[in-house]
């Protein structure tokens, strides 16, 4: 299966999207090589500013250059474009509504070898509660690029999730990406599978080892945690009467707390998460990491026996 990093995906899709409209600035704190916002940089030096290693003041240029017309897209890793920068980004742009695109690349536990302090497992959870805040974590390449163009074109604040790693192409170009609007990969009637990022071609996986042994699930891909699909989320909780998320991310605020708030108030049904289970990361190499975590399809699947006892 073909597979490209969705920060790769990002960094394409930001030069295309500045060929098109000339109000986009670039912004990044020191890390364009790695974060690929490097390519708009080359395509469009005038519309590109290097912040340096200071995210917070990048997050500042990023509100002014907002409030004179621009349409900002600020990158940097997930632990400090989040972690470091949460302040500006909760006072200078969602309290004021302003159109900047936070994209952090390098997120969850994936970053690997860096470790812990590097690895950010809160992020979600963080944005989520900020008011007027839009969440999207793609899960391959091409809803990566649809999501660059959507969030252009809804403005507002949002943060845009990415990844270190090469993970599969899921979808091809028709796919019928809408932000808010979660998808669905498969139907089955025993269970559900909700999940985001690069988590969802690994719930494909577990599907078919299931489909194998007679157990049909639904996998979903809830690509945008906020505004949540909380129609589709009902659906699937009356249709298979059990859910399992799963996140590169801690259980704690992110996907799976926002499933359980809305199945909580709107169908109670058994909710299993599968994510990091309030530990920090540490270092080691993603596969490893993914492995030491549970982030597995052998984990899912057993995730999912252990849900169906429960139905």
């Amino acid at each position: 299966m073909e597979k490209q990093a969705t920060r790769d995906a990002y960094g394409k899709a930001l030069v295309e999207l500045g060929s098109r409209h000339t109000d986009v600035v670039v912004l990044d704190a020191d890390l364009s090589k790695s974060t690929k916002t490097a390519e708009f940089a080359k395509a469009y030096p005038d519309r590109f500013i290097n912040a340096g290693i200071a995210e917070q003041n990048m997050i500042g240029m990023a509100a002014g250059l907002s409030v004179t017309g621009k349409v900002v897209y600020a990158s940097s890793f997930a632990m400090f474009a989040v972690g470091r920068a949460f302040e500006q980004v909760r006072n200078s742009l969602a309290y004021a509504r302003l159109n900047v695109k936070v994209c952090a690349t390098h997120s969850g536990v994936t970053v690997g070898e860096d470790g812990g302090s590097h690895q950010s497992v809160e992020d979600i959870s963080l944005m989520r509660s900020v008011p007027n805040m839009c969440v999207v974590v793609p899960s391959d390449g091409v809803t990566t690029r649809k999501a660059v163009f959507d969030l252009y074109d809804r403005g507002g604040p949002a943060y845009l999730r990415l990844g270190r790693p090469s993970v599969p192409i899921l979808y091809g170009d028709d796919v019928d990406f809408q932000i808010g609007k979660g998808i669905e990969l498969r139907d089955g009637q025993d269970a559900t599978l909700i999940a985001c990022g690069i988590m969802v071609s690994k719930c494909l996986e577990a599907a078919d080892v299931l489909a194998k042994e007679g157990i049909r699930v639904s996998v979903v891909d809830m690509h945008t945690i906020k505004p949540l699909d909380e129609e589709l989320i009902v659906k699937k909780a009356k249709e298979t009467g059990a859910i399992l998320t799963v996140e590169e991310h801690s259980i704690l605020g992110g996907l799976g707390s926002a499933v359980c708030e809305v199945v909580c108030e709107k169908c109670p049904i058994p909710v299993y998460r599968l994510g990091l289970r309030d530990v920090f990361g540490q270092s080691g190499s993603p596969d490893e990491l993914l492995q030491h975590y549970g982030l597995t399809v052998e984990n899912i699947v057993h995730n999912v026996y252990d849900l169906l006892k429960n139905k």
